[in-house]
């Protein structure tokens, strides 16, 4: 068995065509049947149904894909870090979500560059779910994002937590209140905007939110395992928005919030966005935060990431901005 075998194999069983996986793969079509058929030999097992159209997997040929692909997955990561480590890269490549460039990411870039003169910076726009690819396959270095990640490749360190606004179309009757609560926003048309979920390993109990002469009071209860990240700041006080609508991004959250079709809440560092028909206005709850992460490969740690940081913390310290100092691992 060998990997040229196993690669025959897995384009067979995602192509389920002997054709479509050799042009896949750059074999002939009777070079890959052979591979397949030695595989097939050395395991003394089938592992495809060549007798319908299309082909399609035997239950042992199904088991085997399952495993081997998440096998050979890891072994690429593992070749594509070992030739990383053995010729490291000059340039820094750092991944991104929208609202993080809104934000000190560009104050953090330029302070970078200022200590170092001769760094090469490539910025690309990727979602907090799709950097943990894009860190193993080598398209990013480091990620800035907005959710926590359980990943055996994966190693991050919280930044800071970024207070959430409210923003309101101008005319709303709330538009000019300074200090906004959760329940007083709960029968409008909340619209969301994440792509990437809360884990619901990760949901703590929710809090149940009662009125009683104008002040609220929290109570435990059993939680809903609500992931969607909007919904669930709204459920730690046993809130549901009468009415949501979900788009594909940010922007165009804000664009419909401009429009007068609802209201979202999104990270302070957007409320310099489309000023002129969006007013944002704080919320009086301390904990509706949305954090920042940082993550990187576990053991491939870019030998510019420490300047990173540096540099981070160097723009916190300037705003006075509350954080706590922290390193990867393979920087102690």
């Amino acid at each position: 068995m060998d990997l040229k075998q196993l690669n025959a194999f897995i384009a067979v069983a995602e192509l389920r065509s002997f054709s479509a996986a050799a042009t896949k793969i750059g074999l002939s079509q009777p070079s890959l049947s052979r591979l397949l058929k030695q595989l097939e030999t050395d395991m003394g097992v089938m592992l495809v149904d060549r007798y319908h159209r299309p082909l399609h997997l035997t239950e042992a040929g199904s088991f085997f894909y399952d495993k081997i692909s998440t096998i050979l997955t890891e072994v690429d990561t593992v070749v594509g870090m070992t030739q990383r480590l053995s010729a490291p890269s000059s340039a820094l490549n750092i991944g991104f979500v929208p609202s993080i460039l809104y934000g000190l990411l560009p104050e953090i870039i330029a302070r970078l560059k200022q200590s170092n003169p001769e760094i090469e910076v490539n910025l690309k726009d990727i979602s907090s779910y799709q950097q943990i690819e894009a860190l193993k396959s080598g398209d990013i270095d480091i990620g800035f994002g907005r959710f926590a990640h359980q990943d055996p490749w994966i190693q991050q360190i919280l930044l800071r937590h970024e207070r959430y606004v409210v923003a309101l179309p101008k005319a709303h009757p709330l538009a000019n209140v300074r200090e906004q609560r959760l329940i007083d926003l709960a029968n409008n048309r909340l619209i969301l905007y994440h792509q990437t979920h809360l884990p619901i390993s990760t949901m703590p109990k929710t809090l149940r939110q009662k009125e009683r002469n104008n002040d609220s009071q929290l109570q435990s209860s059993t939680a809903e395992q609500i992931t969607e990240p909007l919904l669930y700041l709204f459920a730690q006080y046993g809130i549901t928005p009468f009415m949501t609508t979900t788009v594909s991004d940010l922007q165009v959250a804000l664009g419909l919030v401009a429009a007068g079709e609802g209201i979202t809440l999104v990270p302070a560092s957007l409320k310099t966005v489309r000023t002129e028909q969006i007013s944002y206005q704080r919320l009086i709850h301390e904990n509706v935060t949305s954090p920042i992460y940082l993550h990187t490969l576990k053991d491939c740690v870019h030998p510019k990431i420490p300047d990173l940081l540096n540099a981070t913390y160097h723009v916190y310290e300037q705003r006075g901005i509350t954080y706590r100092r922290q390193k990867f691992q393979s920087q102690l």
